[in-house]
């Protein structure tokens, strides 16, 4: 197959932002560029739902090289929505750029999952869950998908919620994500069952900070929770640390909430 582009403009920046462009930057008279060449045309056609492949000749094409600081080939850019989002230098072994590109390709759900993910945000949670539950029906694995859904679910089908992250395994960038949901699932399981708890002067206040948590009033659960810490770090096992935790994980760092409360959490722990 042919992968030599004609019209950078066309053949690259206008389809990338159809699907992802990898462009392989090479030389006639370039040996590394032989052995890399071969091996992502093996990968760009084993590979072709996800990313396509353009070969760029630098002699042929010395005014994008320049544009795109070309120094030394093979160079390697990935290009998306019309811009380079990734990229590498030199002929890497085939099994390196598997895993490169397991991480550089982007979702090819993306917008969907970006749209349900602010569907979400604006409370118009039943439309953003339509839109996970169809990604999911084309790609049953997708992670991202999963952790998001199975977000949606935590107060009013934990089994559900749990379902949908059971198979993500940590090796996973959503790991965490799934972790964190597995945690709260499981702390409000203790607020149902409130006889497995320890007696203690601070189980209430650990009781109803599982109760804003259940109500998804993330503010008032971290609050509480860390007076639990205060008050007794280690009660439940560090349940109290490990909620705060599991709940800035599922929020994100950014989010005003984690950034409202992440000193007095870390002065919580080194009291």
């Amino acid at each position: 197959m042919n992968y030599e582009i004609t019209n950078f403009s066309t053949d690259v920046i206008e389809r990338s932002h159809t699907i992802p462009v990898l462009v392989d930057f090479w030389a006639e008279w370039c040996a590394p560029c032989k052995v890399l060449g071969p091996i992502l045309e093996r990968l760009a056609e084993a590979q072709k739902d996800n990313w396509v492949l353009a070969k760029a000749d630098i002699d042929k094409h010395q005014e994008i090289a320049a544009e795109y600081g070309i120094r030394s080939i093979p160079n390697t850019k990935l290009f998306v929505d019309g811009q380079v989002v990734n990229e590498f230098v030199g002929a890497l072994p085939e099994y390196t750029v598997v895993k490169w590109l397991e991480k550089a390709v982007p979702d090819k759900f993306r917008k969907d999952i970006e749209k349900a993910q602010r569907l979400i945000l604006e409370e118009h949670v039943s439309e953003g869950q339509a839109i996970l539950e169809q990604v999911l029906s084309r790609a049953s694995g997708n992670a991202q998908a999963r952790v998001l859904l199975a977000g949606t679910y935590l107060d009013s089908d934990r089994k559900r919620a749990l379902e949908l992250v059971a198979e993500i395994d940590e090796g996973s960038e959503h790991f965490p994500v799934a972790e964190a949901i597995q945690t709260i699932s499981t702390l409000v399981q203790k607020m149902e069952r409130p006889q497995t708890l320890p007696e203690d002067p601070v189980k209430q206040m650990y009781l109803d900070a599982i109760r804003e948590l259940s109500r998804k009033n993330f503010d008032g659960a971290v609050e509480k929770f860390i007076r639990v810490i205060q008050d007794n770090r280690y009660y439940d096992k560090d349940g109290a640390r490990r909620a705060c935790l599991a709940i800035f994980r599922i929020l994100g760092e950014e989010h005003e909430i984690t950034r409202k409360h992440r000193r007095n959490f870390g002065s919580a722990l080194n009291i």
